[in-house]
């Protein structure tokens, strides 16, 4: 296999730029371990919680500033179709609807393609934002994408950055908050394994490991701050249960509006 192709000039830049943001400005304490269970010569699935709009950058930060590797993330179409759109084209983003049946295969297509020329691909297993900050329950994509790429899923999970760009709230300018990154042992997905079954491994593993950090995260909130720490912590995020069961009646809503695709497994694995 030839080796991965390195960093654009944009990538670069995307490097410099992180490192004034987020270092030199906002001078946020960013806590990486993992970073080894990387490869750096071959192809991986990167799986990670989604909870804020940024925390995108924080999966790739690492990666691109000591692994000096580019990160391909699947994109919602909506963001083509906003002012970020000359960003995540130059970034190399992959772009799906997952209200269309083709644009989901194209991208799934573009994907395993990249993968298996030794990119890395990172993924949300919850294809949304939690607004709880607890995992919402995973799709399958990502294992089936390793699976057919014949690469592993390295998990990773994030947390501090729904504190700057949470859903449903201002972006926030904050500073000197700690945000913590890990890169987890890597998930193999053989050829006969049951995605279902893998994808209820990797939601375990992330599971345990963000309730670690989140229970060792260093900051607690101030007086009437508590929106960005989980109901489970006595924080006043939304319960759980209730986005659970919001987040079942969008997916029935969606499934009625498009027709079913016997190609596609869109359902939730469940915890």
């Amino acid at each position: 296999m030839a080796a991965p192709p390195g960093p654009t000039w944009f990538w670069r830049l995307i490097g410099v730029v992180a490192r004034v943001l987020v270092r030199g400005l906002l001078r946020w304490r960013v806590d990486v371990a993992g970073l080894e269970r990387v490869p750096t010569g071959s192809g991986a699935v990167l799986a990670f919680n989604h909870h804020s709009y940024v925390d995108v950058v924080l999966v790739a930060w690492a990666i691109v500033l000591q692994l000096h590797r580019p990160v391909r993330f699947l994109a919602k179409r909506e963001m083509w179709a906003s002012p970020l759109r000359p960003i995540v084209h130059l970034a190399g983003a992959v772009p799906v609807d997952r209200t269309d049946a083709s644009s989901r295969h194209g991208a799934y297509a573009a994907a395993i393609a990249a993968l298996r020329r030794g990119e890395l691909v990172a993924v949300a297993p919850e294809q949304t934002i939690s607004p709880s900050f607890e995992l919402l329950p995973f799709r399958t994509g990502a294992a089936r994408m390793a699976q057919q790429a014949g690469v592993p899923i390295v998990p990773v999970v994030g947390w501090g950055t729904q504190r700057c760009a949470p859903k449903g709230r201002r972006l926030r300018w904050v500073t000197r908050i700690p945000v913590v990154v890990r890169y987890l042992e890597p998930v193999p997905v053989p050829a006969d394994a049951d995605p279902v079954a893998v994808t209820r491994e990797l939601q375990a593993r992330m599971e345990v490991a963000l309730r670690e950090v989140q229970d060792a995260y260093p900051d607690r909130p101030r007086a009437g701050e508590g929106w960005w720490l989980p109901a489970r912590l006595g924080g006043s995020a939304p319960t759980h249960a209730d986005v659970l069961a919001e987040h079942e009646r969008r997916f029935q809503e969606r499934r009625r509006a498009a027709a079913p695709d016997p190609r596609s497994e869109d359902r939730p694995t469940g915890t």
